[in-house]
């Protein structure tokens, strides 16, 4: 663990910069005169232009090395968040977000390169640091942005770009390059789809993966994941700017930035605490449909709550359930594919990340524009339930193939 030190402070420093955005994007969007429907496209705009390079930076970086193509994405963050600060007009803000989105990659990359460096049974508590990383952040990250707020909606913008900076020089100065993994495995198969020359809209190859029984299954599970998580995080302030006051005033970036903040707190006390022993005594799989469990009841009692005790209360539950739900589930998307093939892997499941994350943005604009409270939380709650269908479906299968106790 003690090696993996370097990528988790990589993490950390990339969360910070994220969540310092967050609370505010879609209030900062407002800012320009955008609609909900407008703002929250923000989101899917971002994520379009990932769909494109998440395949594509997962693929170089079999070749290359985890550590180049980091450094790519990280620039690419870095100058997204500058020309975000100094935008004058929608169009620039939107061009912010495109610059950002087509240089994504760094959590993909930062998943492989743990992968790269730790063994099967050791990677949901590996990637718990990842879990405890996001936690800090959103620990730490939207209570700033809280405080920041009061100098004006780019100050914490800028600071996320200090960050990003930061992120840079971390990945330069301290992160071991090590080599590419499929020159320290010569001896995978030639024929593995992830050995094929770099190609953007190669869905021919990834389509392989999608048609291995058990990695499809997990796909489709992260999808629904990644709509629910999605549908939250690029409406929860539109909604609670709607929703919720707080002294006689509605929420803003720093009530929302403050909620963001105990959520991140609760995923810090889970996956410091929690994962690892979970995993032990119950395998991922049991963890992913509790996960899914908690996150439906969460989201479906959010759109019936309308005061600050019971959002604190739906806020834990949709907490939980996510905090589990990520390092589970790249656990056994990476278990279920050769080491010589995990950048890929992990590219695919950024594509498909990113298709949820083009989609449910924009319906939640459109709800949320159209004054449909209720109808978009319970859309994330739905997501969430076609996951733990899903998961449940995946965990009875698991069973009959194994005579003896479940594993995982």
């Amino acid at each position: 663990m003690k090696s993996l030190l370097p990528i988790f402070l990589i993490v950390l420093v990339d969360v910070f910069g994220f969540t310092l955005v967050i609370p505010l994007l879609s209030i900062y969007a407002e800012h320009f005169r955008a609609t909900p429907f407008e703002a929250t496209l923000l989101v899917s705009s971002y994520a379009a232009c990932q769909l494109v390079s998440g395949p594509l930076l997962g693929r170089i970086s079999d070749s290359v090395g985890r550590r180049p193509m980091l450094l790519v994405s990280q620039i690419g963050t870095f100058i997204g968040f500058l020309v975000m600060a100094r935008a004058q007009t929608l169009w620039v803000l939107y061009l912010a977000r495109v610059i950002d989105g087509a240089t994504a990659g760094n959590l993909s990359l930062a998943q492989a390169y743990i992968s790269d460096n730790t063994a099967p049974e050791n990677r949901a508590r590996s990637f718990s640091m990842i879990g405890i990383a996001f936690g800090v952040g959103f620990f730490v990250g939207p209570a700033v942005t809280g405080y920041l707020s009061n100098y004006g909606l780019t100050a914490p913008i800028y600071c996320a770009a200090g960050l990003s900076l930061a992120s840079i020089l971390c990945t330069l100065f301290i992160l071991p390059g090590g080599k590419p993994p499929r020159l320290a495995h010569p001896q995978a198969n030639p024929s593995a789809p992830a050995r094929g020359r770099v190609a953007i809209f190669q869905w021919g190859t990834y389509l392989e993966f999608l048609k291995r029984p058990v990695l499809g299954a997990l796909f489709g599970q992260f999808v629904c994941f990644i709509f629910a998580f999605s549908t939250f995080m690029s409406g929860i302030a539109l909604f609670a700017e709607r929703r919720f006051a707080w002294h006689g005033h509605p929420f803003g970036p720093r009530e929302i930035g403050y909620l963001f903040a105990y959520t991140g707190g609760l995923g810090i006390i889970l996956q410091a605490a929690g994962v690892g022993r979970l995993v032990k005594r119950f395998g991922e799989r049991r963890l992913v449909v509790a996960g899914f469990a908690s996150l439906f009841v969460g989201q479906f009692l959010l759109a019936v709550v309308h005061d600050i005790g019971p959002l604190l209360v739906v806020a834990t539950l949709a907490s939980l359930g996510t905090g589990v739900l990520r390092p589970a589930l790249t656990s056994l998307i990476t278990q279920s594919a050769g080491r010589h093939e995990q950048g890929v892997v992990l590219g695919v499941n950024q594509s498909l990340q990113s298709v949820a994350q083009i989609v449910a943005p924009a319906l939640s604009g459109l709800l949320i524009t159209g004054g449909l409270l209720p109808a978009w939380a319970w859309m994330s709650a739905t997501a969430a339930l076609a996951g733990l269908v899903l998961a449940r479906s995946a965990l009875a299968r698991a069973r009959t193939a194994s005579p003896g106790p479940l594993a995982s």
